[in-house]
């Protein structure tokens, strides 16, 4: 058996062949079920993506003689499109509704192929994401960790490609993957130094959904002028001024101006076309939302009563929940965390920014998920592995627990709020904030850094952390060039 795996994952084509697969099977799975069972396969996110996308691609709705138009709708009947926000619930930038223009009545029926294969086009964009976030992944690890192919590709096929649960949130509609693979990017891009691109990729990801914000402070505090292969300008020792000169670069300064630019470029077109409707479903929704359902947060039970309540006024609890979150995943943990090991900071910051949101779904689980092939091969989790089948374990007994409850009262339709679905998210919480624990303490106690260096004077030595080259073959087989990837002059410049 381990003769078998060890085969297996040394060959990419066959992983990867494997994990297409595994997707295109259960796209089709899913096609049955749907038209089969009760219970569909697709989720509910996806009906809203299409519907949105076949509003978007629709004459625009002519206003009323008696009422004074808007702008935007004024520009998008130039245009002939209509907006993604006549559809309810459409809480997500209208770039997600364009990508999704082959699902459309009209374009389906001027595209070859059959109506299903376009019906699915949504899921296989997402699922294709899976696999090239795979592969920057496997591209991150063998540089960035120095780590042999058929090592990275074990780690990145068992917890990414091949993971039953990040292919079926994939084909079952859930857009995450759009955002796993745009993540995945902006940490290449970064470790390559690459940091105009970085900054578009920065930009981009705020705008898809916001989160990724949460990765700038980490970012910036990472590339100092040491680390971008500069000489250090003034003395740290000194005044606040010459340590001000000091960490303003030209690097940060460029992934500053370009991530804003290409932030405010997107959002500036998608508001002279939609509006208010824009800003309120992207980005003020999520500040006043209180989804209670499927929701795995401590919150939950009191954003169900705030829903009923409907109060207007008075201070609520739910409205600073950000507090926390925002302190530990945009402060603290970038200034611990991120000059030791950036990737396991950026997993450190979305597992807080997860864990301590008002609103914790399952499709949320796949924010961090895909930074655990860069932190696992030198954890503590891996190293103690009696630790990392606890943590796993509780995480899944917890989660199951709440599963339970959630069944009973979404299915079953009684009330188990109180005490099940409380202590059932309490528990959750409380196993996340644990296992949180463990991946802080972990920072800068193992050897993950992208490589080791030492300073002489203006000019930075690099020595890689693995000295052996792969086979010929191998090299051929991966697609790296070996000579490329121990070329240090990407580093100094």
């Amino acid at each position: 058996m381990a003769n078998l795996l060890s085969t297996f994952f040394s060959s990419p084509s066959l992983v990867f062949t494997v994990a297409f697969l595994l997707r295109a099977v259960l796209l089709v799975y899913g096609l049955w079920q749907d038209a089969n069972s009760p219970l569909k396969y697709t989720d509910i996110d996806y009906l809203v993506f299409t519907d949105a996308a076949r509003f978007t691609f629709s004459p625009p709705s002519l206003p009323s003689p008696d009422c004074c138009p808007d702008p935007s709708l004024l520009n998008r009947l130039l245009l002939g499109i209509g907006s993604p926000y006549d559809r309810e619930t459409y809480r997500y930038t209208p770039l997600l509704a364009y990508l999704l223009w082959p699902t459309t009545p009209a374009a389906s029926a001027s595209l070859p192929g059959p109506r299903v294969l376009w019906a699915s086009w949504g899921k296989i964009l997402f699922a294709a994401a899976d696999l090239a976030a795979g592969y920057l992944l496997v591209a991150v690890l063998r540089r960035g960790r120095n780590m042999s192919g058929p090592r990275a590709l074990r780690y990145v096929g068992a917890i990414w490609l091949l993971n039953p649960m990040v292919a079926t949130i994939s084909t079952r509609g859930s857009s995450e993957g759009l955002l796993g693979v745009l993540v995945a990017a902006l940490l290449w891009a970064v470790l390559k130094r690459r940091v105009v691109l970085a900054g578009i990729l920065l930009g981009l990801g705020v705008h898809f959904k916001i989160y990724p914000f949460i990765y700038a402070p980490a970012i910036v505090w990472w590339m100092d002028a040491e680390r971008m292969g500069r000489p250090r300008r003034g003395n740290i020792n000194s005044g606040a001024f010459d340590k001000l000169l000091h960490f303003v670069t030209r690097e940060r300064l460029t992934l500053t101006l370009v991530s804003l630019a290409t932030f405010g470029v997107l959002n500036y077109v998608m508001y002279t076309l939609y509006g208010h409707d824009f800003l309120q479903h992207t980005f003020l929704h999520h500040v006043t939302r209180i989804d209670h359902r499927h929701n795995f947060s401590p919150y939950n039970v009191l954003l169900y009563l705030a829903s009923a309540a409907q109060q207007s006024g008075g201070f609520k609890i739910e409205s600073v929940a950000f507090v926390p979150q925002l302190l530990l995943s945009v402060v603290l943990i970038p200034l611990v965390g991120a000059k030791k090991d950036l990737a396991a900071t950026m997993l450190a910051q979305t597992f807080a920014f997860v864990t301590f949101n008002k609103v914790c779904t399952s499709q949320y689980f796949l924010w961090y998920m895909v930074f655990l092939p860069l932190y696992l091969p030198n954890s503590s989790l891996t190293r103690r592995p009696r630790l990392g089948l606890a943590a796993l374990g509780l995480w899944v007994v917890a989660q199951a627990a709440w599963l339970q409850h959630g069944y009973e009262l979404e299915f079953l339709g009684r009330s188990t709020f109180v005490p099940g679905l409380w202590w059932a998210s309490l528990a959750f919480f409380l196993v996340n904030c644990w296992i949180l624990g463990l991946i802080i303490s972990d920072l800068g106690t193992n050897s993950t850094a992208t490589s080791s260096t030492t300073t002489s004077g203006a000019k930075e030595v690099v020595v890689p952390l693995s000295s052996s080259a792969p086979s010929a073959e191998a090299e051929y087989e991966w697609g790296f060039d070996w000579a490329d990837e121990h070329d240090t002059t990407w580093l100094t410049g």
